[in-house]
């Protein structure tokens, strides 16, 4: 049944892929280190350079390494052993002897599945999906998604929904039921947090110890090619949460992993994030570097995702992120930047961008860093977006104000536009704003339950008109009352109430109105995409404003937060002629007021506030409308 005595030359890594992983620049890693499935048994590989030893044990041998010891390839510091009759579904680790002499057994940091936590063991697996997505992924190599709509659903998988009992959903679960009600509801993408494997679910999954395995938690890997395949079958683009800044401290797993700081940072001043109690990895080390570029590519290409959004880019590049003066050391050239982590990211996008026109990747960037977005030709990081972090807090600070004070903080609202094409920028409202004593967004708006739900609406509005993409966490789509908890599902029996109902099909709506109006989002990067109508209403608290793209009609947007209607109100606008309301969040069928312009809206040449032509119309309270031109 076994290899017992394997020599450096049988199923041992060819010449150039040695050769590529000692560069640093082997960008399909993934096929030649881990457990691959051959005809007469599975071939194990990793990449320990420091370790005396190395066995494989697995629970075909009782967990005996001494049946399999493992030879090393040359210098490469790859080492090897193929084990005849092994195949899908047995469990392994690798078993080495540290430079100290000392045996530790770990988990494989390429393995393709792992167990179930609390279990630790990295589980031999070969994928048998046949992808039925061919039509979707020849359709996304031709597009550039900083032109197209985008409006985004973020889901942490295992509290959308539960089963009755409390068990968690599986891929299947979630294929039947997550992917019908986001077509539904007319989002253009989903956002899932991290479905890599971690030890502790309570992390979200921000804390990962096996970097190529999904979530065994949810079931085997195919499970997660299933609900992607039917996810883009059903024309919604996915997006993975992914966390290459930090890693879990599992004795079992990456940290110390052949008895020497491999993966993180031998310096405590750049390898330990006192924030988040976890291991940096070494962005200054070229393999480690490769193992993470190779993980974003192994992604995207082996499970289709459409896209990737790098959690934490600011901990990644500021030495002083975190730390206090004395804490950290500066850079060759006396700055505060990580250098290495910055050439990591360069190297990551350029090489993603290289291989897989049409994907995107986002940064979650909250400070002033220069060209996040920028072409790495240029200096830039090369993201195709970052969070826009300013206009997020900015907006909510707003809103949770009383709309009797809100005249008096007008400039929160208007001063994203003066930023707003600096950077592609996705607005954010994400699970970092429902959780730890933050409230429900529901919650965050002031007054009465009424004036609650009709705050909700307008925002949610307004927010989807203002340049840039949207990302809403579930349950904000439906007024989620409690506040985000990751061990219970969404409050479902919410939707029994037509307040919440309402929420729901004016999201439903919105998101209709936004994908068929192209000058909400074909010209969200540059400035010519937008231009207020009035920005300094503060007295009434109104926001008004035009959305253009080429070819496509203009779409102004109303927002007044409020809490009386403005009767009779002069709005100028770019073009007379008809304005057809396409939205308005005061619907009776939202559960609003009712007030409104019956439909359409006539615009007569005169100017007023620079602009050509006006209109009188009634401006709804604590509501958002959108007039789209016809002419």
């Amino acid at each position: 049944m076994t290899d017992t005595h394997p020599t450096p030359e049988a199923h041992a890594p060819g010449e150039l892929d040695i050769h590529l992983i000692h560069e640093g620049r082997h960008e399909e890693l993934w096929t030649v280190l881990g457990a691959h499935v051959e005809s007469s048994g599975t071939s194990f590989r990793v990449w320990a350079p420091s370790a005396l030893e190395v066995q494989v044990a697995g629970s075909w041998s009782g967990w005996d390494g001494a049946q399999h010891p493992m030879a090393r390839v040359g210098e490469s510091g790859v080492w090897h052993v193929h084990v005849a009759g092994v195949g899908v579904g047995e469990q392994y680790k690798f078993r080495l002897r540290t430079p100290e002499g000392v045996w530790v057994d770990r988990a494989d940091p390429v393995a393709f599945y792992a167990e179930k936590p609390p279990q630790t063991a990295s589980v031999v697996w070969d994928s048998q999906h046949e992808w039925n997505d061919d039509a979707w992924l020849a359709a996304r190599r031709t597009k550039q998604p900083v032109d197209e709509a985008m409006s985004t659903y973020e889901v942490h998988l295992a509290s959308w929904r539960n089963h009755f009992s409390g068990e968690i959903y599986s891929w299947d679960d979630l294929a039947d039921t997550l992917v019908p009600y986001v077509v539904d509801l007319g989002f253009s993408h989903v956002e899932f947090m991290p479905v890599m494997q971690h030890p502790f679910g309570g992390s979200w999954g921000y804390h990962v110890n096996s970097y190529f395995a999904p979530d065994a938690r949810f079931g085997d890997p195919d499970g997660l090619k299933r609900l992607i395949d039917k996810l883009h079958q059903a024309g919604i683009a996915v997006i993975l949460d992914w966390v290459p800044g930090h890693f879990a401290t599992d004795e079992w797993a990456l940290a110390n992993f052949d008895g020497t700081p491999l993966y993180e940072d031998p310096n405590p001043q750049r390898g330990w994030h006192k924030e988040w109690g976890s291991h940096i990895f070494n962005f200054g080390r070229h393999e480690v570097r490769n193992f993470l570029y190779a993980n974003a590519i192994y992604w995207l290409e082996e499970f289709h995702a459409d896209g990737l959004r790098v959690d934490g880019v600011a901990s990644m590049i500021y030495l002083d992120y975190a730390r206090e003066q004395g804490e950290w050391t500066p850079n060759k050239f006396g700055g505060r930047e990580n250098l290495e982590a910055v050439q990591f990211l360069q190297e990551m996008n350029a090489t993603v961008y290289k291989r897989l026109p049409g994907v995107v990747t986002i940064a979650e960037e909250s400070t002033s860093w220069p060209g996040v977005t920028g072409p790495t030709s240029e200096g830039g990081l090369g993201f195709g977006f970052k969070w826009n972090m300013g206009w997020m807090h900015d907006s909510l600070n707003y809103v949770e104000k009383d709309p009797l004070y809100r005249s008096h903080h007008h400039g929160q609202m208007t001063f994203s536009l003066v930023y707003a094409f600096t950077e592609n920028y996705v607005l954010p409202i994400s699970h970092d704003e429902v959780v730890h004593g933050k409230g429900s967004l529901l919650r965050k708006m002031p007054g009465d339950r009424w004036q609650q739900l009709a705050s909700l609406r307008a925002y949610l509005a307004y927010m989807w008109a203002h340049p840039g993409k949207q990302l809403l966490f579930m349950g904000c789509e439906f007024g989620q009352e409690s506040e985000w908890a990751e061990a219970r599902e969404l409050d479902w029996w919410l939707l029994d109430h037509p307040e919440h109902s309402g929420v729901h099909a004016m999201v439903r709506d919105m998101n209709r109105a936004y994908t068929d109006s192209g000058a909400l989002w074909g010209r969200d990067n540059a400035d010519e995409g937008f231009g207020w109508l009035d920005a300094n209403d503060a007295g009434r608290s109104v926001f008004s404003f035009v959305r253009r793209s080429p070819g496509e009609p203009d779409v102004v947007c109303v927002a007044n937060f409020a809490g009386t209607p403005h009767e009779d109100y002069r709005l100028a606008l770019p073009s007379t002629g008809t304005w057809r309301e396409i939205l308005n969040t005061d619907a009776e069928a939202y559960t609003g007021s009712g007030v409104g312009n019956l439909g359409v809206v006539s615009a007569v040449a005169g100017e007023h506030l620079g602009q050509p032509a006006h209109a009188q119309i009634v401006v709804p309270p604590l509501a958002t409308v959108w007039l789209r031109h016809e002419g």
